[in-house]
This record gives C-alpha cells, structure tokens and sequence, in this order.
C-alpha cells in the first residue's frame, strides 16, 4: 500500500489480539496510528474507496474473531488525547480516555462523573452513547469532529449522530477525531469523592480483576432516542442470565462471572471462538428461559478462524 506524504505508522498484518482488553483475535489488514487530523484525512483521502475501514479505540468493547479483519483498522494515539476546559465545555480528544476527562473536568469543578467507571475512549463513548448512573453522552453532548471516508474534515451535531440506546448513526467508515460536551457545575471536592464511592461499588460488584470486555449485553429494556430508561420494560441482562442459570457458565477458557453474570471473561487461554460461543449459548439459554432475546453491547468484528 503506497501512501504519500504520510507521517503515521502504517503497519500490515497487525495481530490485534494485544490492543484489546480480553486478549483474543487474528490481524487486520493494515494498522494505521494517524500523528495528527491532518495526516488522517491525507491518509483517507489517498485509501482506496473499496477498502474497509474499522476505527478502534483501546478495545475494550471488543472481540476481535479470531481469523482477523479484512479492514484497515485506524488507532488514534497521543495526538488525539488532549482534554481542554473553557467555561461549562470541555473538548476532548477522541483517545483521551473516559476516566481521565472525568477526573480533569472534576479538578475544573464540572461534573461529567458518569463518565469515571466506563471503560474505553471518548470515541468509543460517543459513538456507543455510553452512560452510568443515569446519566448518557447524549445529555451533556455538543458536537463532535469527524474524518470521513473520504478525507473531509467536519463537524457533526446531535441530530445528525442521532443518539439512541447504545447507538448512534455515526457515518460509515468515519473517524471520531474530537468531542465537546457541555457539564453542569458541581464543587471538586464533592465530585472526586463521589467517583471515589463509584469507584468502590464498582470493584464491590464487578469482576474488575479479571480480563473483561465491560458488560456482554445490553439491558433488555425500552429506551428513549437520548438513552433514557423505560421504566415499565426495565430489565437486567444479569438477572435474566441467572434466571437462566447460566451464571458461571463455561466453554473452553471463556467464563460468564462468577461475580456479575452480565460480564463475560477471558480466564485464559480462551479464543474468541469460545468467547463468542458461550456468549451466543447464554443468549439461547435465556430465549428458552424467558422468551427474551438478549442483544450483544460488546462488538463483534472480523471473521472466525477457517476450520
């Protein structure tokens, strides 16, 4: 693959097993680590259109198959981590990771604490609508800046990303580059030690030591396009699992926690085969169980190993 002008890395054939938290898959294509939003729209605007492209944050929402990926995947690095505060706004770096923008908005007495104990990138927040406590990206979200497939830097809007539960409509092949959120004001002592507590109730009830990929799947419930609760349909993935008694369940060296059935962990050695596998036996279980389909929040990319 020729490229000119290009300052980034451009690596073929890169194992992605090692850039995601539960350890498992094959190689993409090509791996691109862009040095600044300028050399990633070079780069896109020069990559052929029929090449897909798969942006990929610190994979922590991830299960890379295990025969890898036909794409070139896009990692923003340390030019894309920056975390700036001017008033109630606070602009960020698609990289900067989510605890750290809630531990620097706090010290600016601005509250984005939902964000403190969800895993991954801001990228990745933004795109998926992450939230916690309550609280979503879609609430406190302003704008965002994007590379698109073709090399077009923008700036795209709430309409146009039209957040949902877990989703957002972010166009195909685009890169997140950089967010604005807009945080209500709160004391930084009070914001710290409230972090703190979700912190500690985190570690009490989830299995943080252990090598996850956050919660397998999405609550089964209704929600409003801004990620709000239904609470008539207000479901737990977690107490449907149990109900199916799979918590605990086990295929090869992939396990439904012991401690938060809603968590699927790598207890080593597992393939993205077994991860999966078990992931789809549990969702099975609890059709049988409960007539409910589970639907999954972790991403599954990539094709399986050939037999």
């Amino acid at each position: 693959m020729n490229m000119d002008g290009i300052r980034g890395k451009l690596t073929p054939n890169r194992v992605l097993s090692e850039l995601t938290w539960l350890r498992v898959g094959g190689a993409a294509d090509y791996l691109f680590q862009p040095a600044d939003v300028d050399d990633l729209a070079l780069f896109l605007s020069q990559l052929d259109p029929d090449v897909d492209v798969f942006p990929m944050g610190v994979g922590s929402n991830l299960i890379v198959r295990d025969g890898g990926l036909r794409a070139v995947v896009i990692r923003l690095g340390r030019g894309f981590n920056g975390i700036d505060v001017d008033g109630d706004i606070v602009t960020t770096g698609a990289a900067a990771l989510d605890a750290h923008v809630a531990r620097k908005a706090a010290d600016a007495g601005l509250d984005l604490t939902f964000l403190r104990t969800i895993p991954g990138s801001i990228g990745g927040a933004v795109r998926m609508n992450a939230g916690c406590y309550g609280s979503y990206v879609a609430d406190v979200f302003v704008s965002a800046t994007v590379v698109t497939r073709t090399g077009e830097i923008r700036e795209i809007s709430a309409k146009e990303l039209a957040f949902q539960y877990r989703q957002t409509d972010l166009p195909e092949g685009a890169v997140l580059v950089s967010a604005k959120l807009r945080a209500g004001a709160g004391e930084p002592d009070v914001l710290h030690a409230r972090m703190q507590a979700q912190l500690e109730t985190r570690d009490r009830t989830q299995p943080t030591k252990d090598r996850s990929a956050g919660s397998t799947f999405r609550n089964p419930a209704g929600f409003s396009s801004t990620g709000q609760a239904d609470d008539v349909h207000d479901l737990k993935a977690w107490k449907v699992i149990d109900d199916a008694g799979m918590r605990g369940a086990m295929r090869g060296g992939a396990q439904m926690s012991e401690k938060h059935s809603n968590f699927l962990i790598n207890k080593g050695g597992a393939t993205a085969a077994d991860l999966e596998g078990l992931g789809e036996e549990v969702r099975k279980k609890v059709y049988a169980s409960s007539g409910i389909t589970l639907e999954w929040e972790i991403m599954r990319i990539g094709e399986p190993q050939p037999d």
